[in-house]
């Protein structure tokens, strides 16, 4: 769920300064994050190569990280999946667009995520890597001391059973209108705690990846660092497939409008993201944008930050195919039948992996706990590339959000499809000053 406010969200008028401002504040902070996340990655490889028996010794620096990860996901998933129906009720509740918007995100993401599966399943990443879960060096049982330090954290709740819950919940308090909107305030209030938590323990992930890192480097070599490589190179070149092949083409048969040119339009922002690996940066100006490229005010206002929540097409290539690099590196790949529920899940799951870092390593988590809870000793070695590959994640989302607008626009009557081709032909260039504080209204 993303961290943005559902009634600012679907509000046409929202005010998108004080979102601007926060969001600075964050990026400044989790880019630090991300630069000790890459050195932690580089430093463990080193240390697996140079010291391969310490390199295995420091495996429960990322054991002791995945069962953080493990000790939210309940918490996250409940929250998020309550708030989420409640805000399909409101978007819902727009009318046409909203309705037109939430359908199209619906389907996208089933088909990302389809999409994630097959190129996982064509390339099997992690093969032959063969993780195992924690044991000590010594006679292959567990050090005590170690244990006992992995026993203080919390233990996790089953998933599925959670979600079900979170849906019963939800679809309650919507029954219910005014009388549940205190109750959805509440747990609005206990996911701002979850997510502050999970910001919290995301600050260890420098710790997490660099032990997950040099275990599995320790153990296999350069073959683990190969099989990372072939993960990331095959994401992000899915992801460039998925923007110019599908996106590009819906583009150009609903609206007759060239996906390059509106990519060049949107270059300043691509770079944005690109810089704060995050696309949430960007949500202002994407808003300001696509209404001056003649997409309407109520449009853009409801279809752009809905869509930061429910249109997550980078994020759902990215689930499925990590799912499976981690249970191919583990030596248990998923038959036929999980990878349907495990998709069937990420559908509903993911709906909670926007706007918060380390949302989406919660979101994978929770997949391979729900379908196969021996995977999660594998995820460490996803902790250590997960940073390497959020770029791809931001720009991908970021541009099925700008395609979506277009789309959605384009079919209710709400597109000036003139100004849009004088916009992204560059013959109506965008005032860059309209963005300054002091002529906003």
């Amino acid at each position: 769920m993303s961290n943005i406010d559902q009634r600012e969200a679907l509000d046409p008028e929202m005010n998108a300064e004080p979102t601007r401002e926060n969001s600075k504040k964050n990026v400044d902070r989790t880019h630090w994050l991300y630069i000790m996340v890459i050195v932690a990655v580089v430093a463990g490889a080193i240390v697996g190569l140079v010291a391969p028996d310490l390199g295995k010794a420091l495996k429960p620096l990322g054991t002791g990280f995945i069962a953080l990860i493990k000790m939210v996901i309940a918490p996250i998933i409940f929250c998020t999946i309550v708030l989420g129906v409640g805000s399909v009720a409101k978007a819902a509740t727009v009318g046409k667009v909203g309705g037109l918007a939430l359908a199209y995100f619906l389907t996208m993401s089933t088909f990302a995520l389809a999409i994630g599966l097959f190129v996982g399943n064509l390339i099997h990443p992690g093969e032959g890597l063969k993780l195992q879960p924690y044991k000590s060096a010594t006679g292959g049982a567990e050090d005590p001391t170690v244990q006992f330090l992995l026993d203080l954290i919390p233990g996790d709740i089953p998933v599925l059973p959670t979600l079900v819950l979170a849906l019963l919940v939800g679809f309650a308090l919507q029954s219910m209108g005014k009388a549940g909107e205190p109750v959805l305030t509440g747990i609005k209030h206990i996911q701002g705690v979850v997510f502050r938590l999970m910001m919290m323990i995301m600050w260890v992930a420098p710790i997490g990846a660099f032990g997950a890192i040099a275990a599995v480097v320790g153990a296999t070599g350069w073959a683990a660092i190969g099989s990372m490589l072939i993960l990331m190179g095959a994401f992000y070149i899915t992801c460039a497939l998925f923007i110019v092949l599908v996106l590009g083409t819906l583009f150009r048969l609903v609206t007759g409008l060239n996906i390059f040119q509106l990519m060049k339009y949107l270059g300043r922002e691509y770079l944005l993201i690109f810089s704060t690996s995050s696309s949430e940066s960007a949500l202002p100006r994407l808003i300001a944008k696509v209404q001056h490229a003649g997409v309407s005010k109520p449009v853009a206002g409801i279809v752009v930050p809905t869509g930061y929540s429910f249109n997550l097409d980078g994020t759902a290539i990215y689930l499925t195919m990590a799912a499976l690099f981690v249970s191919t590196a583990m030596g248990m790949p998923m038959n036929l039948g999980e990878q349907v529920g495990l998709l069937v899940f990420m559908i509903i799951a993911s709906k909670g992996a926007a706007g918060v870092t380390g949302a989406g390593l919660a979101t994978l988590a929770a997949g391979l706990q729900a379908h196969r809870p021996e995977l999660l000793d594998g995820m460490g070695v996803i902790v250590g590339i997960d940073k390497f590959m959020s770029e791809a994640r931001a720009l991908t989302n970021f541009t099925g959000n700008a395609v979506a607008s277009f789309l959605i626009g384009k079919w209710t009557g709400e597109l000036d499809i003139e100004q849009a081709r004088a916009t992204l032909a560059g013959t109506s260039p965008f005032d860059e000053n309209t963005l300054l504080p002091e002529n906003e209204h």
